[in-house]
């Protein structure tokens, strides 16, 4: 194993330490079911007429979830590095989901599949943990979904804007406005005015201990 490759697995094994704590032995064993996966800018996780094989977890880049409406493309929420990613409905029922996951930039992953976490389940020495990290990623990935689905109802656009500001705070500069606007159901002049109220404060700031 190169160490680059070591560095991405030994980063979600962070991850996994949240759900489950796993033993030298046992992650050993979990490691070898782990794939990676590099998705250039515009490539696809997942497409929403496709199953979705895979929970992935951002090493570095950052995706769009979206779906399509009349061919109308509406954006859902960004993740970002350490994030974990799914269309989980669709992993557990083996269906087509709705969502599209695509790369907002060049994003490294690494991933572990349905099939494999099926024969982790299976697995003798890793069945109780595997059945335990299985239920807490659902129910992550499920709380996810309904704090942003709940934003859309309980905040203005100005306040989920800030939101994505506390996130990262580079994310405004890697994420393409109109996509941001589109996430927000506000057009592109609206969330430029949106900005300049927020920006006001601190170039009045500027101002005065200039």
């Amino acid at each position: 194993m190169n160490v680059h490759l070591k560095d991405k697995f030994d980063l979600f094994r962070k991850t996994v330490e949240r759900f489950v704590i796993l033993n030298d032995e046992e992650w050993a064993i979990f490691q070898s079911y782990l794939e990676t996966l590099s998705l250039k800018k515009k490539g696809f996780f997942v497409r929403s007429d496709e199953v979705c094989n895979h929970i992935g977890f951002i090493v570095s880049g950052s995706v769009r979830f979206y779906h399509l409406k009349e061919g109308i493309e509406i954006t859902g929420y960004f993740s970002l590095e350490n994030e974990m990613i799914s269309s989980y409905k669709s992993f557990v029922t083996r269906r087509p989901g709705f969502s599209c996951i695509e790369a907002l930039e060049k994003t490294e992953l690494v991933t572990l599949s349905h099939s494999s976490l099926q024969q982790l389940m299976a697995n003798e020495q890793l069945s109780f943990k595997m059945e335990r990290f299985g239920r807490l990623v659902a129910e992550y990935l499920v709380c996810c979904y309904e704090d942003r689905v709940s934003s859309f109802v309980t905040q203005t656009p100005e306040e989920r804007y800030i939101d994505l500001l506390s996130k990262s705070s580079n994310l405004i500069q890697r994420i393409p406005q109109h996509y941001i606007a589109n996430y927000l159901g506000i057009t592109p002049v609206s969330l430029s005015r949106i900005r300049r109220r927020i920006m006001a404060p601190s170039r009045q700031l500027r101002q005065v201990l200039s």
